[in-house]
């Protein structure tokens, strides 16, 4: 397979006009000079780089090639088990002890603090660390190290633990997991992958012995298959220091067994894997085209980057034909797209992967129509206008990417450098990268791609998987069937793909314009300019990104000033309009049109109010305007797409009661919110009724007016530039001067205490508990406030009670809010999995802990540990474009002043205030509790 790439490239640069000297050279790509790699005496591989994106933090990571691909078969869910292990004790830190140092000093538990198991590797973070004193840095190194080597692994920690695993393993296992653990014995027959789902099997999570757990972490948490990274605002050198101090004394095991990376066989005839589950929605299948993956050794060459393109123009322009189809008034599918990426688990074969959701009885036709498009650019390949847009989609992003080469965060850095590290992929600086592609794209010949297309998609090495609802009425294809199929395809006479694109300017004419007649200052140092036609335009530039313009628009009303009757035509509103497209453009041609432009808007109608949101690069500023201006004067209709839309969402929704969520949420709905028809779930049989006029009318009704809308602009924009565009395209906006604001339709959650426990049939045992206190306060900054300390600590409460004490669910999700519109309304919303023999007894400890806050106020500590969190993410989000606009905006709409005093009031906040306003909230006695359970309601 070397040689086939090998070949491909030199073919391809000769095909470019490029030397046959530098095709088989294969030019080494440089890796960036600013991240410093080393490697120990002992094998251990560290990453190492100053960045200030965010200030004074910095990023702690500990990168293993280690995962459940390396378990024996007693010892399946192991890997697993060690990453939830790294966090209940090691030699330094014993207990709970690292977590609690870790959010002493404001690095949140989940949000800063996690992992992840995956099949081939295992990554822990510390990440947003606030280094502002050595001791916090010496102390997440060590942490660092006591993952790698001292873990404590104590028994009783490791029994609290299974209970945990036990309930992530509750709440992960849907309908598909439980259909990829079927499909994957046949997707990989003879193959290692066919068992090795991280989550393990119950069996071996309630039972192992101790010492298999220690066994596997000897044997593999080793410095030659470990890497360290650290990125952020740090001393490169002080930190180098630091690694090689602590880590070097780590010993490699006398004889170290072999890290095998295992192989998945190839096949002559075409693998089917048909899978059935009821509570399966929808219907997916699957096309895999086996292949080879880019040799490791060759990834760090010039060729590897051209394949790299290569590989994203092919998706790119395959995704475009396949999202054409989509807007033919009788589609053949839901929805579809490519990609070539790991074949589903494994890391030793590839994959160019077709999915399309299919019509409940339309397999065939799904499958039919994706492979028959996959075999359209097999036999005829892609044209030159295709490549051309794919190339400056490309150029364009990349563009993007080199104007905020000083601007990435931290975490971007790392992303890179564990993938350097577990994949062996390239890691040069954007500079190098920004200046060799734009040199290498334009002269890689489209006959070059679409013979790499050849290559990935062939004959052999095929394999098909379908994800179908468990139903006694469906009609479901065989083996035999499918194989059928895929001949039938491969033996058509296709005719060649039509690229129909249109020379048209967006807009063929300027817009005659208005003028600026007012200039103020507005809070936050921004600017406000008035229009001539009433138009509102908030400036506010910044450069905590170059290639960045945020924009948003707002005006109050809403859908709440049309009646009930029309709530599904509203409903479906946003997603309706957004079919025809733009002025003379189809949605299709729009994209077309707009190839090579960072540059998106989307309008909607929301309860309250109508809205506008887009974004672009600075120099793509005048097509976001004139996108807006059609946005409000030019929605198209096309009922071909709107016929296509209806038959779509229909057969989306055809089996959705299959979903037990879908129970769960209706029983929530109405207990929140009683019989109102505007939350009513849209459903399989309404969609006939939708009236594409009504729907098209009622848009054009709340943009017909401009004069009371409010823009905000936040990012790298030029006033002095950007005001004549606005003047010309916001300015030449319908206004017709009404007067109008939201109304109030009754969507608040009803008063007084309810409870709805119902029980339900699940394929996996299960309870899911949702309790809503609700009630109403002052809207102030100081509440919104302490809402926010209230909801985090009772999830640190629920964490160490409810997940660790009682091992009865993976998490408690806590969520605070305070909303003004149209009334004022506070709402603490709690939510978790568990047990159905544990559900009466978790809800009651849910209850427990909010009396015993009400009782007793928060935990001094804790509330230190909240605060903390909190000033650090206020102080990193000064420079986020998105602060500044949800802080105009929260200004503009509710008139709330989010920033002034900001630092004061958190630290001024008592428990005892705390305690009151939790006492307050409850006292109001709204309570509603909802649970879905497989086991006894009572």
């Amino acid at each position: 397979m070397k040689k086939f790439f090998r070949k491909a490239f030199i073919a391809v640069f000769l095909l470019g006009s490029t030397s046959m000297a530098f095709a088989q050279q294969m030019p080494p790509v440089p890796t960036d000079p600013d991240v410093r790699i080393g490697k120990l005496e002992n094998g251990l591989t560290y990453y190492i780089r100053h960045n200030e994106l965010p200030e004074n933090q910095a990023d702690f990571y500990i990168a293993q090639k280690v995962g459940s691909i390396l378990e024996e078969d007693n010892q399946r869910g192991l890997a697993h088990f060690l990453e939830h292990m790294c966090f209940n004790g090691t030699k330094h830190f014993p207990g709970t002890s690292l977590r609690e140092y870790l959010e002493s000093v404001g690095v949140k538990f989940g949000a800063n603090l996690n992992a992840y198991t995956s099949i081939d590797e295992t990554v822990y973070n510390i990440s947003n660390v606030p280094v502002i004193r050595d001791g916090i840095i010496d102390s997440c190194l060590l942490i660092l190290h006591d993952w790698a080597d001292d873990l404590t692994l104590d028994p009783k920690e490791i029994d609290k633990e299974r209970g945990v695993i036990h309930e992530e393993w509750r709440t992960r296992l849907g309908a598909m997991m439980r259909m990829y653990e079927t499909a994957f014995p046949t997707l990989f027959s003879g193959s290692k992958y066919a068992y090795r789902l991280p989550i393990g099997t119950m069996e071996v999570v309630d039972n192992f012995p101790y010492q298999d757990l220690r066994d596997y972490y000897e044997k593999w948490y080793r410095p030659d298959l470990q890497g360290i990274i650290v990125v952020g605002d740090i001393d490169v050198d002080q930190i180098e220091a630091k690694i090689k101090a602590l880590f070097s004394p780590i010993q490699m095991p006398a004889n170290p067994a072999e890290r095998t990376y295992f192989p998945v066989p190839d096949n002559k005839e075409p693998i089917v894997s048909i899978n059935k589950d009821k509570e399966q929605e929808i219907t997916q299948v699957m096309v895999f085209h086996k292949h080879e993956p880019f040799p490791t050794d060759m990834k760090n060459t010039v060729g590897y980057l051209a394949y790299s393109f290569m590989d994203y123009a092919i998706s790119h322009m395959l995704n475009a034909r396949l999202q054409e189809l989509l807007q033919t008034s009788n589609p053949p599918f839901i929805n579809a797209g490519v990609q070539d990426a790991d074949f589903i688990l494994a890391k030793t074969k590839k994959a160019f992967t077709g999915v399309a959701i299919c019509k409940e009885n339309g397999i065939e036709t799904g499958l039919e129509a994706l492979t028959r498009e996959m075999e359209r650019a097999h036999q005829f390949g892609f044209t030159a206008g295709e490549f051309a847009r794919a190339k400056a989609d490309y150029l364009s992003n990349l563009e993007n990417v080199y104007n905020e080469r000083n601007k990435m965060r931290n975490e971007q850095f790392v992303a890179q450098y564990v993938a350097n590290f577990i994949d062996g992929e390239p890691i040069p600086s954007v500079e190098y990268e920004y200046t060799m592609m734009n040199q290498l794209v334009p002269n890689i010949p489209l006959e070059g791609v679409n013979q790499l297309y050849k290559e990935l998609v062939n004959d052999t090495n095929l394999a098909v998987c379908l994800f179908c609802p468990d139903k006694p009425d469906m009609n479901y294809p065989t083996e035999a069937g499918i194989k059928q199929i895929l001949a039938k395809v491969n033996a058509e006479k296709l005719e060649p793909y039509i690229d129909k694109v249109s020379n048209e300017p967006l807009m063929k004419e300027k817009p005659a314009g208005g003028k600026v007649v007012k200039t103020e200052k507005e809070q936050y140092e921004s600017t406000l300019l008035t229009l001539s036609n009433g138009v509102r335009v908030i400036l506010k530039p910044t450069n905590f990104k170059a290639d960045e313009i945020r924009m948003q628009a707002f005006s109050a009303g809403g859908n709440s000033l049309f009646e009930d009757k029309d709530a599904l035509q509203f409903q479906v509103l946003d997603d309706v309009v957004s079919l025809g497209g733009l002025g003379n453009f189809s949605a299709t041609d729009l994209q077309k049109v707009l190839a090579g432009k960072v540059v998106s808007i989307s309008p909607s109608v929301r309860t309250l109010s109508e809205t506008v949101n887009g974004t672009c690069a600075p120099k793509d500023l005048e097509t976001l305007l004139q996108l807006t201006y059609l946005t409000f004067t030019a929605p198209r209709t096309d009922q071909a797409a709107f016929e296509s839309f209806k038959t779509r969402i229909k057969a989306a929704l055809a089996n959705q009661e299959a979903n037990p969520n879908t129970a769960l949420n209706d029983t929530i709905t109405k207990m929140l919110y009683g019989n109102n028809p505007r939350v009513t779930r849209l459903k399989a049989g309404m969609i006939d009724q939708i009236d594409y006029a009504k729907v098209m009318e009622m848009y054009k009704d709340r943009f017909a007016d401009a004069g009371d809308f409010t823009f905000i602009f936040v990012g790298n924009i030029n006033p002095q530039t950007a005001t004549p565009l606005i003047e010309t395209y916001l300015g030449s906006l319908p206004a017709t001067g009404r007067k109008e604001n939201f109304r109030d339709v009754n969507l608040n959650i009803r008063k007084g205490e309810w409870k709805n426990i119902f029980h339900k049939d699940l394929q996996t045992e299960k309870a899911t508990v949702l309790i809503v206190e609700s009630g109403t306060c002052d809207y102030t900054l100081k509440n919104k406030l302490m809402m926010s300390m209230l909801a985090q600590l009772l999830t640190m409460e629920y964490t160490e009670t409810v997940r660790e004490e009682a091992g009865a669910s993976y998490g408690v999700s806590v969520q605070g809010n305070i909303s003004k519109y149209p009334k004022v309304e506070a709402a603490l919303q709690i939510y978790f999995d568990t047990d159905p023999e544990k559900r009466a007894d978790m809800s009651a400890l849910i209850d427990k802990g909010i009396n015993d806050f009400i009782a007793n106020g928060p935990k001094a500590e804790e509330l230190a540990k909240v605060k903390e969190y909190m000033l650090k993410t206020y102080e990193a989000n000064q420079k986020e474009n998105g602060y500044w606009m949800n802080l105009l905006y929260g200004y503009l709409w509710e008139d709330m002043d989010s920033r002034t005093g900001y630092t004061d009031l958190v630290n001024g906040i008592t428990g005892t205030e705390l305690q009151a306003f939790a006492k307050e909230l409850v006292a109001q006695k709204n309570r509603i509790e909802v649970s879905m359970t497989s086991g006894d309601i009572n």
